[in-house]
């Protein structure tokens, strides 16, 4: 049986004399993923850390969404807190606003707060970020459990700030980069998720369009990198190029805890890169063999060519809770495909959707409008290629050029990019145009993708009317939605 002892949270004397307040501030979710509420993982893991390595810290995690709480509500909540530390996830370059602001509360509260971010925009624009907004004290760059836990605990010692490595921070009107932090050599000593952190909003959890309203919803991750070198991905650089990967009984160790103590029934492995080989059906293996109901459900995102490496693990994955795959397509182009270095062939898309629909495993495509060389033909075929592969689900995302990338880095040095709000880098609206077509008519291809694959009568009674009850739901859900009508509005 698996047994495991929370954190030392708002109990017993606090030694080291902090209080840390984790803040999730108000956002919107991304509307394509419809009636949405995912748990604040970052914090979540982030937090389970900080109270391992700092037995008693006064810890409180404050996630604005689950509780409905808006930002007046928000002010008043941190100033209650009288916390000595506050830190803000920001998890992608479109909440980088929020992030900023929910800081400046905390330093209009009170002025002497240390306020802390991190993730990948922030790491990517360290320096840039702490010049731009002064409500930001200290970042920490890349792997944050370990910088953070450390930023900590100098700063209620009283400690120069210059020891914790990855961190770059204010120093009066300097700013100090310290040397990088090396990576945890082992994914498998980290605490398990601090679910018990938001132990009384963790029912409230939900992905409606794919499991339903009453099928608790959570996070964990499997690995963190990827071996893959793609131009427009922000995760490889973040992770230093490397992948490390959690062991296949860790994995379900993970995945039976959240079961079991918080009632998660829909969990998303959250890796960048499942991988192939035999780690599907590893992990196909030590899901079976433990105590857990033939409710649970997982999906996670695989590459083209690795789903057909696994083509002899689907169905045992299958059988193991495996409901839904995404799988990055990009393009139906070779061509492309070399110029975002993916290292697939469309014909490994073609094979993939054929082996999971076969597996009665969820497909979803995910392609990329806005390359470089894109035309309105490009575009087009990708349209008729998105019909005749025919997966359960497209997502058609724009070219978004965010920091940390080789395409902002090339974008920004040619000067492509034309729409500097950050709150529109979510990978719907358009930030660039192409060698032949303007920001705007981007825009207005990618909702044509949408009314093409979406739009006919045919799909839509298809997909309702499927065996696949994900399809059935994902469908109805669609239609309730509007999803097109809110394309629409953004042309």
């Amino acid at each position: 049986m698996f047994v495991y002892l929370e954190g030392l949270n708002h109990c017993g004397p606090n030694p080291i004399g902090m209080k840390v307040l984790l803040v999730e501030p108000p956002k919107e979710n991304w509307f394509l993923m419809g009636e949405y509420l995912p748990p604040p993982y970052g914090l979540i893991q982030l937090g389970a850390y900080l109270e391992r390595e700092l037995p008693g810290v006064e810890l409180e995690l404050l996630d604005c969404n689950a509780r409905g709480i808006e930002w007046g509500e928000l002010a008043r909540r941190i100033e209650e807190s009288d916390a000595d530390a506050v830190a803000s996830s920001s998890l992608a370059t479109c909440n980088t606003y929020l992030t900023a602001r929910t800081l400046q509360l905390a330093k209009k509260a009170d002025p002497s707060v240390l306020t802390v971010t991190g993730g990948i925009h922030f790491s990517s624009l360290a320096e840039e970020s702490l010049a731009k907004y002064p409500e930001i004290d200290a970042i920490v760059r890349g792997e944050g459990e370990a910088t953070f836990t450390e930023l900590v605990k100098a700063r209620a010692e009283g400690k120069p700030l210059s020891g914790v490595a990855g961190l770059t921070y204010r120093d009066g009107d300097a700013i100090r980069v310290n040397p990088d932090r090396p990576l945890i050599g082992d994914l498998n000593t980290l605490p398990l998720p601090g679910y018990h952190l938001v132990r009384d909003t963790v029912h409230m959890y939900h992905f409606t369009g794919m499991a339903g309203r009453d099928a608790p919803y959570a996070l964990i991750e499997g690995s963190r990198g990827c071996p893959h070198r793609c131009t427009f991905c922000t995760q490889w650089r973040h992770w230093c190029g490397s992948w490390r990967i959690k062991t296949p009984a860790r994995i379900a160790d993970e995945m039976e805890y959240i079961y079991n103590e918080f009632g998660a029934r829909f969990i998303w492995l959250t890796d960048d890169n499942f991988g192939a080989g035999g780690r599907g059906g590893e992990l196909a293996e030590e899901l079976q063999g433990r105590d857990l109901g033939d409710d649970l459900m997982w999906f996670t995102q695989m590459r083209c060519d690795d789903v057909v490496a696994a083509r002899d693990s689907l169905l045992s994955m299958r059988r193991s809770g495996l409901r839904w795959v995404l799988m990055g397509v990009e393009s139906p182009r070779p061509s492309t495909l070399e110029g975002y270095r993916k290292g697939i062939e469309p014909s490994q898309a073609v094979e993939a959707v054929r082996l999971l629909r076969a597996s009665d495993v969820f497909t979803q495509a995910m392609l990329i409008v806005g390359a470089r060389e894109d035309t309105r033909e490009s575009i087009a075929y990708m349209r008729s290629f998105a019909e005749e592969l025919d997966p359960d689900f497209v997502i058609y995302s724009v070219l978004t050029p965010f920091p940390g990338t080789e395409v902002y880095d090339e974008a920004k040095a040619r000067g492509w990019i034309v729409d500097d709000n950050l709150s529109n880098y979510d990978m719907t609206h358009a930030v660039m145009g192409t060698e032949t077509l303007t920001r705007s008519e981007v825009q207005e291809e990618l909702y044509e993708c949408y009314r093409s694959f979406y739009g006919g009568w045919g799909r839509r009674l298809r997909g309702i009317l499927s065996r696949n009850v994900l399809t059935r739901r994902v469908y109805m859900h669609m239609a309730k939605q509007d999803i097109l009508r809110q394309l629409r509005d953004l042309i």
